[in-house]
């Protein structure tokens, strides 16, 4: 494929029909403070191959799509300052020879383009409620991505800073099933549950893959979300993420935040006011997401 490199090892899994999961780098990039970033992407990596897979962390360096990192892109991502890629930068980067890291969108797009059928993330974005200021909804690329690759997409849920109603409504009207893991509710990100029932329900890989290979079947052309949530012993209590998120949204419109950096901006206010906890169950939500993408991989497979 012009302007991608795939690893040597990811060709020769994808070749051979053998699991591979696709992990997303913005994580790495912007989602993270330094040196827990690197920390983590090198954590997730080993989960992966600790349970039957290969990873596959796509990002662009240079201008060129790399679809597999080697030992020494990983700590250049973290301990660089590069773009946040999303399906839109893709194109204007590439031609350019920058280097960034891919959002859950261009993540989805390109594992989908190397024939990846597995992605794990931390968690989804979709629909910012309307600011404080009265300003209009934010939807992120990241529903429409998905409506456009009928891959596995294993989360904790919508980041608990969205309209997740919202977000649920706009998932049904672009075709992604939603699918909870081991739960009937809608996971919340640093919450266990937001209370919403989950439209379906799986139990285990075996599970999740029988979807998976229906979807394909059926020539259904959207993926399917996998709903895990964050592990008990790391949530946020619901009422302290509350009072956080009221004190992120006030501070946000105040500094007249929005768009694309709106996330980053409430995400990094979370983890200020809860004392690192919030940033303690990122890490855990993201592992837990990892290995239950690699399983469900290794499942495809079987």
């Amino acid at each position: 494929m012009e302007h991608t490199t795939i690893a040597p090892e990811v060709a020769a899994a994808l070749a051979a029909g053998g699991p591979v999961v696709a992990l997303e780098s913005t994580i790495i990039t912007h989602g993270l403070p330094r040196p827990d970033n690197l920390a983590l992407a090198r954590d997730l990596e080993a989960a992966v191959r600790a349970a039957g897979a290969l990873p596959a962390t796509i990002a662009v360096l240079d201008g060129q799509v790399r679809i597999g990192l080697g030992a020494a892109d990983l700590p250049r991502l973290a301990r660089a300052d590069v773009a946040k890629l999303s399906v839109r930068d893709l194109a204007p980067a590439v031609a350019s020879g920058r280097s960034g890291g891919t959002t859950v969108a261009a993540t989805a797009h390109l594992a989908h383009r190397a024939g990846i059928r597995v992605f794990a993330t931390g968690g989804l974005g979709g629909v910012h409620g309307a600011g404080l200021d009265g300003s209009q909804w934010d939807v992120s690329a990241d529903l429409e991505a998905l409506a456009r690759a009928p891959i596995a997409v294993v989360c904790a849920g919508m980041k608990s800073i969205l309209d997740i109603p919202a977000t649920l409504e706009r998932l049904e009207t672009l075709g992604v099933a939603v699918v909870g893991y081991g739960t009937d509710e809608v996971p919340g990100f640093y919450l266990r549950t937001t209370g919403l029932p989950c439209p379906w329900r799986v139990d285990s890989p075996d599970e999740a893959a029988a979807i998976l290979e229906a979807n394909a079947a059926l020539g259904v052309s959207s993926a399917v979300l996998f709903l895990n949530p964050v592990p008990r012993a790391d949530a946020l209590d619901p009422a302290a993420h509350e009072a956080a998120l009221a004190g992120a949204l006030a501070a946000a419109a105040g500094a007249g935040v929005i768009g694309a950096e709106l996330t980053p901006f409430l995400l990094a206010h979370l983890q200020q006011a809860t004392g690192g906890a919030a940033l303690g169950a990122n890490i855990a939500l993201a592992r837990s997401n990892v290995e239950v993408a690699a399983r469900i991989a290794v499942a495809l497979t079987a």
